[in-house]
């Protein structure tokens, strides 16, 4: 059985998607065993220029074959975004390769869906589509009133299009079924969410008592770009609470300028902003932290999303700030103990958050979920569910469709 595998990022690359597409292929190797043969599609590794890693364009690891596609640097702007993609469709494109039995495409911008679609087309082969974002309600938000809204209704077709391809979708949030189901009326759909990646269930993220006394620690770890809106609320956070809290902000994007130039007049340290760092060096600065901080920015569409920080955030059993509204919301309430939710961008909720924090234990027990929420429980029921597409494979899908059981939101059920 052939396999391929479309994803615009992958180790070693840092992203949420990279670490999924990495945890999809080593459980569709243990599920199917030696009859499989994966070729992985993606890029070198392109998504933070602060931290750009070196890997090998043609790598062979047993069964799974890697191509990675080399990219126009890039900042995070749409514009050379656009850019990048283009250059990898026509590289995947140009290939003339073997037929597939079923094509995968994870994707969080609609067009690594859409290549998919292509590609799947091409091998007559089924299309099992992983939706991490919906692209074109972000825009409709985001872009409202630009010129580039202009370009909504095309989009819109490209979606229906893809989606309509598709021979099965899964959603890493339920809160984007109503979306789908329009889209696709009574299409085949799942919800295996993001997980807790093995490294952080085996580390131990207890902070050794500081030498002397120091402000309260706030870390965000992640993307900063328009859709974490951390410029819109952690300048006057800052201003509001003194010297009595330090964040400390490591990561990259197209919105770290602004966030830099809202910062720049505030005595130093009270926002330390930090380039991307390996993981290794990610848990270090997790255990030095007081609290973490998730926070999206005050959109519609991002009441629909649930953050993969979120899972990673809580396997450290640190208290979290959770600056997220709708499903989000709801997920960290019903799920995550030792969180506070506030409204997005709101300072004075997260204030509030912060005192309320305060009055719990350093480490709070989040055994249950983070046993739940394991990312390997997860992406062994997926690729059961992936295989399960294949005339004639292997998957279990009577594990894979159900919705309940670890890696599915409760009462979600496959329909």
């Amino acid at each position: 059985m052939k396999l391929l595998l479309l994803t615009f990022y992958y180790p070693p690359d840092l992203s949420a998607g990279s670490f999924r597409a990495a945890a999809l292929v080593e459980a569709l190797q243990q599920r199917a065993g030696p009859g499989l043969e994966i070729d992985v599609l993606t890029t070198l590794p392109n998504r933070y220029q602060s931290h750009a890693q070196a890997a090998e364009a043609h790598e062979q690891i047993g069964p799974v074959s890697i191509t990675r596609i080399a990219l126009p640097r890039h900042s995070s702007g749409l514009a050379d975004q656009a850019a990048a993609f283009l250059q990898f469709a026509r590289r995947v494109l140009m290939r003339r390769g073997p037929r597939y039995d079923v094509v995968v495409a994870t994707s969080s911008r609609l067009m690594t869906a859409a290549l998919g679609a292509v590609m799947a087309r091409r091998s007559r082969a089924p299309l099992y589509l992983d939706i991490r974002d919906l692209f074109t309600d972000t825009m409709a938000d985001v872009f409202s009133g630009s010129a580039l809204a202009a370009a909504l209704p095309v989009l819109e077709r490209v979606e229906r299009w893809t989606f309509r391809s598709a021979a099965h979708i899964n959603m890493v949030s339920p809160g984007f079924r109503e979306h789908l189901e329009k889209v696709v009326p009574g299409g085949s759909f799942s919800y295996f969410t993001n997980g807790i990646d093995t490294d952080f269930l085996d580390a131990d993220f207890t902070r050794p008592e500081p030498a002397e006394a120091r402000p309260l620690q706030i870390l965000y770890a992640g993307n900063i770009g328009e859709g974490q809106g951390l410029h819109r609320i952690l300048p006057e956070a800052a201003r509001r609470l003194g010297d009595a809290v330090q964040f400390v902000v490591v990561g990259d994007g197209g919105r770290r300028k602004a966030l830099e130039a809202e910062i720049a007049d505030l005595p130093s340290g009270r926002v330390v902003l930090r380039d991307p760092v390996p993981r290794a060096q990610l848990h270090a600065l997790y255990r030095d932290a007081d609290m973490l901080l998730v926070h999206l920015n005050d959109y519609r569409a991002f009441k629909k999303v649930l953050p993969s920080k979120l899972f990673e955030y809580a396997a450290t059993g640190k208290r979290i700030l959770a600056g997220v509204s709708g499903y989000a919301e709801q997920f960290v309430r019903d799920e995550i103990p030792g969180a506070e939710v506030f409204f997005p961008c709101d300072v004075d909720g997260l204030a509030a958050s912060i005192e309320r924090l305060s009055g719990l234990p350093a480490t709070i027990d989040r055994s249950a979920f983070v046993a739940t929420h394991a990312r390997t429980r997860i992406m062994d029921r997926m690729a059961a569910d992936v295989l399960s597409r294949v005339p004639g494979g292997d998957g279990d899908a009577r594990h894979a469709s159900t919705g309940a059981g670890p890696g599915a939101v409760p009462g979600r059920a496959e329909h």
